[in-house]
């Protein structure tokens, strides 16, 4: 994999401009956690290496067990790993991510909104679509995700 451009460089004040949304989300109220998982699940859904591992290294460190990080992929068969909210902000990440096939149900929309208040839903959907969109940039120029930087860094040394 070849990173092909530093968007931040080129483009700081669009790079600003996520930054901003970023840091709303993580004022807003929602749990650091279930923001995590939620961006961990976008970002598998849309196969982004670089917030994979950026993500799961994240959920680690705030002591989120490998195993629900592991079984993230298919939360929806382990239901006791995850919080009633939990589920709830991954099924709706799942329906927002893919709202070209999904169309946004007015079901799903019922089910997330029985959890969380219309300010979380907001913010829930605000942080979907971010990492949506950080993906899309993450991808487009194959940012290098650290466990690659590090395993090659380890083939230069030997």
């Amino acid at each position: 994999m070849k990173h092909r451009l530093d968007y931040a460089l080129a483009a700081p004040d669009g790079y600003k401009a996520l930054g901003s949304v970023h840091s709303y989300i993580h004022r807003c109220g929602l749990e650091k956690e279930l923001i995590d998982l939620v961006y961990l699940r976008v970002s598998q859904l849309n196969g982004c290496a670089y917030c994979l591992d950026s993500h799961s290294r994240d959920l680690l460190k705030q002591g989120v067990s490998l195993e629900k990080i592991m079984l993230l992929a298919t939360w929806h068969e382990a239901p006791v790993l995850f919080t009633r909210r939990e589920s709830a902000a991954l099924a709706w990440a799942e329906v927002v991510t893919q709202v070209a096939q999904s169309q946004v149900p007015d079901a799903d929309y019922a089910a997330v909104a029985a959890v969380f208040s219309d300010k979380e839903v907001a913010d829930l959907t605000l942080a979907i679509s971010l990492m949506n969109a950080l993906n899309r940039v993450a991808i487009s120029f194959r940012k290098v995700p650290a466990a690659i930087k590090a395993h090659l860094e380890n083939l230069n040394h030997e």
